[in-house]
């Protein structure tokens, strides 16, 4: 059996994903627990262990990305997943590149998508053999740290490091 592991400040998108999930899901395929507290959610995290993870991105006490970060320290097999109504690419981009998220999930959610993404989630094996670009994209982390992480403007071009932005007659 599967093991999720849902977190969220807001108690009625916890009961209303639970609600689903059991809709699509067989309680002997999937275990799902809930947290509102992400510091709760932690501890449990040191307890047990998790398939998939979804955590909501804007929570009091702790921010998804800050919280699927820690989690991927403790156990970097889980597969973690972000749940946000945040639409700004910011806030994507640190999901992606601090938590290393599986996919980003927006608010309000597709019933559809969302299923078919847990799914696409639980078939996912981390243990695998990285594929060339990923090994490719190490590759080139290991030589030049950051170098992989790049910034996007709202329209969707990569952003040069602010200093060179503030100082365009020196180019």
């Amino acid at each position: 059996m599967k093991r999720l592991l849902i977190i969220d400040d807001e108690a009625p998108v916890l009961h209303a994903l639970r609600r689903l999930l059991q809709l699509h899901f067989k309680p002997q395929q999937l275990s799902v627990e809930i947290f509102s507290d992400p510091l709760l959610a932690l501890q449990r995290l040191q307890q047990q262990r998790f398939d998939v993870l979804i955590s909501d991105y804007r929570m009091p006490q702790l921010d998804g990305v800050t919280l699927l970060s820690r989690a991927r320290d403790l156990d970097p097999r889980a597969v973690r997943m972000m749940l946000s109504a945040a639409a700004d690419f910011a806030t994507v981009l640190a999901a992606v590149n601090r938590a290393g998220v599986f996919r980003y999930i927006p608010k309000p959610w597709s019933e559809q998508q969302l299923v078919a993404d847990l799914h696409a989630a639980l078939a996912f094996d981390p243990c695998a053999t990285p594929s060339a670009y990923e090994l490719e994209r190490r590759r080139l982390e290991a030589l030049e740290p950051g170098i992989t992480q790049v910034e996007w403007g709202p329209n969707g071009e990569v952003l040069m490091p602010g200093d060179l932005l503030t100082r365009p007659s020196e180019l």
